[in-house]
C-alpha cells in the first residue's frame, strides 16, 4: 500500500548544522540521507520508501521558522530506537521537549519522545509495539 504522505519540508537556517542533527537523530530510526546535489536539500527516506523528508533553506530567501503547535512524529521500530533519536538528538544541538517515555493517556504501548531541531522544528519518535525493554 502507497503512503499516504509524499514528502515532509522543513526548513532551516544553516544547511550544516542540521546535516549532522538530521544525520544522528533521523539515523537513530533508521532514516538515511539520500545522495543529493551539495546545492539541493538534504533528503532523508527509510529504505526508499515515503514519506521523504526534506530540509530546505527557505526559497523565499527569509529566515526558516516553525510552527507553534505542530510537529512531525516519526514511527520508531522499538522503544530503544526512540532513546536513540532523542539522544542523537540532543548530542546534535537539539532541544528537549519529552523525554523518551510511555504516554499511556494516548494508548498502552505509546512511547515517544518528543525534540526541537536547532531550527526550532518540533519532532517527535513514536514506537507503538509491547513488549520491549525500557
Amino acid at each position: 500500500m502507497m503512503s499516504v504522505i509524499s514528502h515532509i519540508t522543513l526548513g532551516t537556517n544553516d544547511k550544516s548544522r542540521s546535516k549532522a542533527f538530521y544525520d544522528a537523530a533521523l539515523g537513530a530510526i533508521g532514516f538515511k540521507r539520500v545522495p543529493k546535489p551539495a546545492e539541493k536539500p538534504l533528503a532523508y527516506d527509510r529504505d526508499g520508501q515515503m514519506p521523504t523528508i526534506y530540509i530546505y533553506t527557505p526559497e523565499d530567501g527569509r529566515p526558516a521558522t516553525w510552527g507553534n503547535g505542530t510537529h512531525v512524529a516519526f514511527t520508531a521500530d522499538t522503544r530503544q530506537q526512540v532513546d536513540a533519536f532523542h539522544a542523537a538528538a540532543m548530542h546534535n544541538g537539539g532541544m528537549d521537549e519529552g523525554q523518551p517515555g510511555l504516554r499511556r493517556h494516548y494508548g498502552p504501548n505509546y512511547y515517544a519522545a518528543y525534540v526541537r531541531d536547532p531550527d526550532g522544528n518540533k519532532l517527535q519518535a513514536v514506537c507503538y509495539a509491547s513488549g520491549d525493554t525500557v
